[in-house]
């Protein structure tokens, strides 16, 4: 793909920030501005160089005010193709098709919602890793006052993020909540004044980058999406096995004992495109599921 048009891509320092950039229109999600993000999650996996994602919005409005439905290429963010079969891929939801590639990231992934964030806007963040949030942003799930129902994987994500009882009230009521009420539910980890919100983004994002090894963290975060999920813990007890066996002979454990040894900080030389266990990904086996 090549210059995006309704995000912006920037790189510094080992973080990737993909800011949502239609500030005129609140930054509402069309087909593009999904395309676009698909496209940055594989450039985010394919460069060595990054070690954590920052998704953010521009302007100090909204976050993501959720679908345009109407945009000015003239896109919607509905097909309006008319099929009878369901398995189309023409019924397939945009707003899944994005959670579930930020789903199979192999970066962490950090949210900093830095204003409005109602339909897709709240549920594109659901598989980020970490969601921080202004003191000015709000949430809603709004679906049931638009007839139709929560989207984008999110009845899968919701419950998992903040329990079933609060998933179900705030689908069910649809109803705008502030800052502080994301933060009492768990949908976000801490709030921030605008001013700040990058800067603790930034932080969270540098401590990731500087302390671990981009191996360790990208089978921690599919081990921790994953195998919560599964109906058994011997499925995590085979998966946590065959990690620790191999990670523990790489050249990654070797320089995390060596660094703590001599108390300095660790230059880990794993590189996620070359050096992932050999049953990575696990979840392809035959069988598994």
């Amino acid at each position: 793909m090549g210059e995006y048009t309704q995000i912006r891509y920037e790189v510094s320092e080992g973080i990737a920030t993909l800011t949502l950039d239609r500030p005129a229109k609140m930054n509402a999600f069309t087909n593009v501005m999904m395309d676009e993000l698909i496209d940055a999650f594989d450039r985010t996996d394919a460069d060595d160089a990054v070690r954590a994602v920052i998704v953010t919005g521009a302007g100090d409005r909204a976050f993501c005010a959720g679908a345009d439905l109407t945009p000015a290429d003239g896109r919607v963010f509905a097909s309006s193709e008319v099929v009878s079969d369901l398995s189309d891929p023409a019924v397939r939801d945009g707003g899944g098709k994005l959670t579930l590639r930020i789903y199979q990231s192999k970066k962490p992934v950090i949210g900093a919602i830095n204003g409005a964030a109602v339909g897709i806007g709240v549920t594109m963040q659901l598989p980020m890793d970490i969601r921080l949030a202004s003191t000015s942003a709000r949430f809603g799930f709004v679906f049931a006052r638009r007839g139709i129902v929560p989207e984008a994987a999110s009845s899968w994500f919701l419950p998992r993020i903040v329990g079933l009882p609060q998933a179900l009230e705030w689908c069910m009521t649809g109803r705008i909540f502030g800052a502080e009420e994301a933060l009492k539910g768990g949908l976000v980890r801490s709030l921030h004044a605008p001013d700040a919100l990058m800067d603790a983004a930034r932080g969270l994002a540098r401590e990731i980058a500087d302390n671990t090894s981009a191996v360790s963290v990208a089978m921690t975060r599919a081990m921790l999406w994953r195998l919560s999920a599964t109906e058994h813990p011997m499925m995590a007890h085979r998966i946590d096995s065959r990690s620790i066996y191999r990670l523990s002979k790489g050249k990654d454990a070797a320089e995390g004992v060596q660094s703590f040894l001599e108390k300095r900080p660790p230059v880990y030389p794993g590189k996620v495109s070359a050096d992932m266990p050999d049953f990575y990904p696990w979840w392809d086996e035959p069988g598994y599921e």
